[in-house]
């Protein structure tokens, strides 16, 4: 990873959380909530910038701009709203499931070709 790389990264993560920092006190202590959420989750594209977070952001920007309450736009139950975001998203424990399941396969194939 060349410093530029690193530089801009630190930039827009400044600037991603200055958006947060702009939002009402309640979308601000639900952000961070979904956040920390979806860092144990780990999606893999968390790691490929702040796209889905940003766009949770652009999301919450839109309802405290009607005027809703922060759960009237996630609903009560903001751990289903975080799953539901993530439905369909890889995390890194499927690649770590897929990981083992194949490295199972592979000894397994090699010890029974050998007993042949």
């Amino acid at each position: 990873m060349k410093i530029q790389d690193i530089i801009q990264g630190k930039k827009e993560w400044r600037a991603h959380m200055a958006r947060v920092k702009a939002l009402p006190q309640d979308y601000q202590i639900v952000y961070k909530e979904i956040q920390k959420y979806l860092f144990k989750v780990s999606p893999v594209e968390l790691a490929e910038g702040t796209g889905l977070l940003s766009g949770i952001i652009d999301f919450f920007e839109e309802g405290a701009a009607l005027g809703k309450g922060v759960l009237e736009v996630t609903g009560s139950d903001v751990a289903a709203f975080c799953d539901n975001l993530i439905k369909d998203s890889k995390t890194y424990a499927d690649s770590l499931q897929e990981s083992v399941g194949l490295e199972v396969n592979k000894a397994i194939k090699k010890v029974t070709e050998k007993a042949k």
